[in-house]
C-alpha cells in the first residue's frame, strides 16, 4: 500500500456557515502537508443514488427535467437523495418508482461516484435495474419529469454532441456501455 501521508490535509477546526434544507456548508481550518495552514469550504450532502433502467427492448429509460441552477432541461438517469438511514437499494427502488412509474425485479449494484470532489461530500451509488414493469409515476409535489427511452448508441452520441452534460449521467452511460455491450 502506497504511503499518502505527504498529501494529507488535517482538519484543525470546523464551522458550519450555512444550514439549508438539503445542503449544508462547512468552512474548515486545515494544516497542509508542509505544516502551513489554509481554509477549505465545502458542501455537506447526504448522498444519493442513480438508477440505470434497462427496458425490455434494450433501450435505457431516461428523464428530462428542468434544473433551476443552470436554467435548462437536462437528460438524466433517474436519481435522488438518500434519506437519513435509508438503504441505498431501497432508495433506488423508491426513486425509480416515484420518478418514472417503473419497478424492476433485477437489481445490480455497480459502484460509487464522487461528482464534485473539490467542494462537496456527495457520493452517488449506481444501480442497474432490469426486468422493468411500467406503472404510474408518483412525483413529489412540485416535481415535473418527462421520461424518454434512448438507445445506448444515441446516449453516447448525446454526450459527444453536448445534449447530455450531466456528470452522473455521463458516468452512468460509461457503466451501461461496459455492461450492456459484453
Amino acid at each position: 500500500m502506497k504511503d499518502d501521508s505527504h498529501l494529507i490535509e488535517v482538519k484543525t477546526g470546523s464551522q458550519r456557515v450555512f444550514d439549508g434544507y438539503l445542503l449544508h456548508i462547512n468552512r474548515d481550518d486545515i494544516r497542509l502537508p508542509d505544516g502551513k495552514h489554509a481554509t477549505r469550504e465545502y458542501v455537506v450532502h447526504p448522498g444519493a443514488v442513480m438508477v440505470i433502467p434497462v427496458l425490455p427492448d434494450g433501450r435505457l429509460l431516461m428523464e428530462r427535467q428542468f434544473r433551476y441552477p443552470l436554467d435548462r432541461v437536462f437528460i438524466e438517469f433517474p436519481a435522488g437523495k438518500l434519506e437519513a438511514g435509508e438503504d441505498p437499494l431501497e432508495c433506488a427502488k423508491r426513486e425509480l418508482l416515484e420518478e418514472t412509474g417503473y419497478t424492476a425485479t433485477e437489481w445490480q449494484f455497480l459502484g460509487v461516484i464522487h461528482p464534485l470532489i473539490s467542494y462537496a461530500t456527495e457520493e452517488i451509488k449506481i444501480f442497474l435495474a432490469r426486468d422493468l414493469t411500467e406503472g404510474e409515476a408518483q412525483l413529489d409535489d412540485g416535481e415535473f419529469v418527462e421520461t424518454v427511452a434512448m438507445s445506448l448508441e444515441e446516449l453516447k452520441a448525446s454526450v459527444l454532441d453536448g445534449r447530455v452534460t450531466d456528470g452522473k449521467t455521463t458516468s452512468g452511460i460509461f457503466w451501461a456501455d461496459q455492461l450492456l455491450n459484453r
